[in-house]
């Protein structure tokens, strides 16, 4: 992980939570990691130029070796923008902690290459950061461009919330306080609320914060960061907030629909076997041995979902079948890669 130089100069008391002062600049650090997602980039950047005006930004790119001219788009449209070429795939943690290391805005705002900002969002996110000192990280409403809600506001994973998801139940019961938890559907997106994690598409983060919690766990290649960053900030004493009125439109997935056909397949399944492996880093590093029961429980609903679906002639059921069978080898990788949770296999993955 890159250097965090700190700054740190003195320690104040605040309630029960040590709070660490800086002489961190008075300006936004805007954090965007950029992998093969050129037009979508140049799109985020513009709405980003559209929000900037009169506040004292600065805006740091890591590309993470895209091969579809990102770097060169920036360095022509972009001349203002930080531009920094990592000459691999660090990875959403790794790229995220070599900015760290360069910001030093008295917030540091994570924003995807496919996301937005709505007018006023930007001005809105840091209002809330002045106001509330107590919250380390806020998120905002995320949004598709059909204007369709995007779950914003998360509650930490768990074997019932994974199972809900799994099962479908969360989906078919989204009103309901119990069932629709994990993804708080149930909740009005309207409301702000004080939460376990937001998504990374959008954040905003005290600098100080960043330094004291040393970034990212780059355990992490993709996926989980966030809510383990999330989860790490909540048990230092700090809150994680959600505010509806910093609307981000987000698109999402966009380096995997850069590809086509069986590539686009075969990255999928890799998705897939990322996702598995930051898992179970995930429950080894915060629940021990709940790294074990959240490998059974996945695999014995693939087990029951193709027992249930393999001999029907019905294409819907026959694809289910199939899925189940790819998951099943996909979880026996991603377990035996991790060694169980306990090991991060070389970057990049």
């Amino acid at each position: 992980m890159p250097q965090i130089v700190s700054s740190f100069t003195s320690v104040e008391t605040r309630d029960d939570h040590p709070v660490r002062v800086t002489h961190r600049r008075e300006k936004i650090s805007v954090v965007i990691v950029s992998y093969n997602t050129r037009e979508v980039t140049s799109r985020c950047l513009r709405a980003l130029e559209s929000e900037a005006a009169g506040l004292n930004l600065e805006i740091l790119v890591i590309d993470n070796q895209s091969r579809d001219g990102s770097a060169q788009m920036i360095r022509r449209d972009f001349p203002a923008v930080r531009l920094v070429e990592a000459g691999r795939n660090l990875g959403f943690a790794g790229a995220n902690n070599l900015a760290f290391a360069l910001a030093d805005g008295e917030y540091v705002i994570l924003l995807n290459s496919d996301a937005f900002l709505k007018p006023g969002s930007l001005r809105n996110a840091i209002a809330h950061m002045k106001a509330e000192p107590k919250t380390a990280l806020g998120g905002g409403r995320l949004v598709g461009e059909d204007g369709a809600w995007q779950p914003s506001a998360r509650q930490f994973p768990s074997l019932l919330n994974d199972f809900l998801s799994m099962s479908g139940l969360a989906h078919r019961f989204q009103n309901s306080r119990f069932w629709g938890r994990a993804d708080r559907t149930w909740a009005d997106p309207m409301t702000e609320a004080a939460v376990d994690w937001v998504p990374g598409a959008f954040s905003i983060i005290r600098g100080a914060v960043v330094e004291e919690m040393g970034g990212f766990d780059e355990s992490f290649f993709l996926y989980y960061e966030e809510v383990d960053f999330c989860r790490r900030i909540k048990a230092a004493g700090y809150a994680v907030r959600y505010w509806p009125d910093v609307e981000v439109v987000h698109l999402g997935g966009e380096s995997s629909k850069s590809m086509s056909g069986a590539v686009r397949s075969s990255a999928g399944a890799q998705l897939t076997l990322w996702r598995l492996r930051s898992g179970f880093l995930y429950y080894r590093k915060h629940h021990a041995a709940a790294a074990w029961r959240t490998m059974a429980a996945e695999y014995a609903w693939h087990l029951f979902r193709l027992g249930r679906n393999r001999y029907s002639r019905q294409p819907s059921r026959t694809q289910k079948a199939a899925e189940s069978r790819s998951m099943l080898a996909l979880i026996r990788k991603a377990w035996q890669d991790t060694r169980g949770g306990r090991y991060s296999p070389p970057r990049p993955w």
